[in-house]
Formats: C-alpha cells, structure tokens, sequence
C-alpha cells in the first residue's frame, strides 16, 4: 500500500494579523492551526495595511533604499540636500507623526512586526526589512530595542541660511516673536567647565553632544519660544540624538541656521534686544553679568528678546562676549555654571514674554 504525505497546511501571511489594539508593537509568533484561521478569518474583515499603503521587503544591505537611509543617518549635508531625516525607533516616530503623519515618506519594521495601530493612517511604503539591514540603518548593533525605523520630511520650518537667499528666506517663518533663543556653537560636552565658558583651543578631547542641543529645542517649545537661531559651529538638529532629546519639538518649531549677520537682519527687523548666559565669574576678561532675577524677567518681559546660550565646551564667541548683554544665575557654593540644557532651561523659564505667561491656563 502507497503512503502519501499530506499537503502542508496553508501558511497565513504576518501581513494579515490583526493588529493589537492592547499594544503598539508585536511580534507575530507561531500560531496553532485554529488561531491561524480565527487569524485569516479576522483579516478577512480588517486588513492590516490600509488602501493605498504599500508593502515592500528587503533583505539585503546592497538595497539602495538601504544606501539612503544610511547616509540619512551619517551626512547632514545629505539631509539637508535631500529634505529628508531619519528616525530611529518606535517612540520618536510616534511623536513626530502626532504632528504630521503626512510627512513619513518609509516605515521601515523588522520582519515579523506589524504595523502600529496608530500608524494605520500612513499611506506611505511600509517596508519589512530584515535583522541585518535593520542593523546597517541604525547603526546599532542589536535589533532588540529597534523595530522600527522611519524616513521624514525635513520641516518646512527650518531654514539653512548658508543655502538659501539670505534674510530673504525668513520671510513669512516668524510673525513678530517675541522670543528667539540662539544656540552659539552647541556642540561639544567637556569635562572641565560647563555652559558659557570662553572658547579656547585647550587641546582637550570633548565628544559631540546633540542631546543638548535637542532638550534646548525641547524647552524653548514647552515655554512657547518663538523659535531657535543656529549660529555655527552648532551640530545638526536633525541629528538622531538630537531629534530623539527633542521629542517632536523640532517638528513644531521654527529653526534657522545662519551667521552673525543674518541674525542681526533678523533683530533689526523685530526690534529685538539680545542677552547671553554667562557666568558671574569666569576669567576672561569678559564685561559685568548682571544677575538673573525677578526684577530683571519682569523688566523684559513686555521687550522682543534674543537669548544666546554657548556650548558647554567652548562658551560663548567673542562676538557674542561683544555684542551682548551678560546675565548669570545666581548660584550657592563653589559651582559656577550648570549643564547648558539645565541652565537653558531656567533662562528659557524665567525670561518668557508676557503674551506667552498670559496664553496659559491655570
């Protein structure tokens, strides 16, 4: 008598689980032969991948889609070329897209995910890719923490100064602000002295610190600044440590990158004053700081202000120690300065302009 083996039972596509409306990201897992029918059945009446998104894979890192990605995350010059950034991780995709969902160009997911439940919306390429490509475009060396991987639209809010058309590029970006915070240089993470020290080729070895600059976004937003002027050498905000820091604020708020003299154009037209965070004593020679106080925030708080804030390494340029108005926290003991993102913070807390207290709820 013949034998013949069985045909396998049909295998049902990750694509056509359901999503989990219990968490944001799963792994579909081996299901018994009844859980892949109530499976295929319940996606029979609601598809995982909405009308009009689209479905890719990709295994390999050859893949020119890989390529872009990569250089997304290395180059800023490419960025900025293209218009484009890179995302990397559920949590920071999730908060840019609260914003504008629209402007998510890839969703990058590691094979076996399925697509967030509140991504269902994107209409973009949904992109499963495999262990290793996930490890090429994010640079990291485990997958575990790294499901998901997005590429967006640069905002329509940034503007590059040293590209486009001079003062004329501003045009229509800000609306009589009343509060601008420029980042002179934010940059480098030092271990001798910290925030607004004079800048001195020292020799010492400093490492990039973008989160800085990322949580100064993420402040001057969460007190309704106006917007942040990037004099150089400032890093990339669109840097992925510093788009993480910033959770969704470089999204909301206006950024420009430029010189000296596009800054002044810009204070000239709205009438602004411009102080710099300094501390009280610092040995360089620099001009009397007058402390920050209640006295002082009130006394500004009906003026156009600049705030100009120096990396923690180099401090302030000497042409911010020229052109500016010095003002310290007053602080105990022998500590001198703070972290720039904590002392930005207080600064940005302090010196708000009276339209934006009075827009605040109780």
């Amino acid at each position: 008598m013949l034998l013949t083996r069985a045909p396998p039972p049909p295998r049902v596509s990750a694509a056509n689980f359901p999503a989990n409306p219990g968490r944001v990201l799963r792994r579909c897992g081996p299901a018994s032969s009844r859980a892949a029918i109530l499976a295929a059945a319940a996606a029979a009446k609601a598809p995982s991948f909405r009308a009009g998104q689209k479905r890719r894979q990709v295994a390999s890192v050859a893949n020119p889609l890989v390529k872009h990605c990569v250089k997304l995350r290395l180059s800023a010059g490419y960025r900025r070329s293209c218009r484009r950034l890179l995302l990397v991780g559920l949590a920071p995709i999730l908060e840019m897209c609260r914003f504008d969902l629209s402007a998510m160009d890839y969703l990058l997911l590691l094979d076996g995910v399925e697509v967030p439940e509140e991504l269902q919306e994107f209409s973009g390429d949904a992109v499963h890719v495999s262990a290793a490509v996930m490890k090429k475009v994010s640079g990291m060396q485990s997958v575990d923490s790294t499901e998901a991987i997005a590429v967006m639209h640069m905002p329509k809010h940034f503007r590059d100064l040293g590209s486009d058309d001079g003062g004329a590029a501003l045009d229509g970006l800000f609306h009589s602000p009343k509060r601008i915070l420029v980042l002179d240089g934010i940059q480098f993470q030092a271990s001798s002295r910290v925030c607004n020290a004079p800048r001195a080729d020292t020799g010492a070895t400093t490492l990039q610190d973008p989160g800085n600059l990322g949580t100064l976004i993420r402040s001057a937003c969460a007190f309704n600044w106006d917007g942040v002027f990037l004099l150089p050498p400032c890093c990339d905000p669109f840097n992925e440590k510093a788009l993480r820091a910033a959770r969704g604020a470089s999204l909301q708020l206006p950024i420009v990158s430029g010189a000296w003299h596009d800054l002044r154009g810009l204070m000239a037209k709205y009438d602004m004053k411009i102080m710099a965070g300094h501390p009280e004593s610092s040995g360089d020679g620099s001009k009397v700081t007058h402390p920050l106080s209640k006295e002082l925030a009130d006394s500004l708080m009906n003026e156009p202000l600049c705030l100009v804030l120096g990396s923690e390494g180099n401090g302030l340029s000497a042409e911010t120690l020229l052109t500016c108005d010095l003002v310290n926290i007053p602080m105990e003991g022998s500590f001198e300065s703070l972290n720039v993102s904590v002392a930005g913070g207080i600064f940005l807390f302090m010196l708000q302009h009276k339209h934006q207290l009075g827009s605040r709820s109780p």
